[in-house]
């Protein structure tokens, strides 16, 4: 049954260049503007020993006011000219300059919603293997990116250590926690 609102007409309250706040009736939500999408990289990486390692990133986020511990993600067909481009290549791209990871091979593991009732976008989650370190990491100018190699043994400290540390935590490293609890 869907809500009484949702064959009303959607109205654009606000739109700046990557955001859109809109409404449709009693819903007020906001928007990737131009068709904007996203792709999250779940990045994983094996020692020789078979000790496997998550690749992790952080920096600060400034509508949270602090810094945030997350998955490597980007924004796909943001770049004039590239507004159809592919969930895979914009991954792949946005792996290697936030975290100096090429991955071997990339995995698309559907797409997801972050948060469905007050924001629309979906974002395309893949899984990065194979990983060959080909660079620093740390993002394009301006965005100061620090890469964390973490063993996934370790992961439940070292989340519990960043929070106890006054940072945020992503969603989407739930994930990791669940499948390791």
């Amino acid at each position: 049954m869907k809500d009484r609102d949702a064959d009303l007409p959607e109205e654009i309250m606000w739109e700046g260049r990557f955001i859109t706040a809109k409404k449709r009736g009693r819903w007020e939500y906001v928007g990737r503007a131009r068709g904007i999408r996203a792709a999250a990289i779940i990045a994983l990486d094996d020692d020789p020993d078979g000790t496997r390692h998550v690749i992790l990133v952080s920096q600060y986020r400034v509508p949270l006011g602090r810094f945030c511990l997350e998955i490597p993600a980007g924004l796909i067909g943001d770049d004039e000219g590239k507004e159809g481009e592919d969930a895979t290549l914009a991954a792949a791209r946005e792996l290697e300059e936030e975290t100096g990871y090429r991955a071997g091979s990339l995995e698309v593991l559907g797409e997801f919603y972050s948060s469905p009732g007050m924001v629309s976008e979906c974002f395309t989650l893949l899984k990065a293997t194979a990983l060959e370190r080909v660079g620093e990491g740390g993002g394009t100018e301006g965005e100061n990116i620090t890469v964390h190699r973490v063993a996934l043994r370790d992961l439940s400290r070292f989340v519990a250590e960043w929070r106890r540390a006054g940072h945020a935590v992503d969603v989407r490293i739930a994930l990791f926690l669940n499948l390791l609890g």
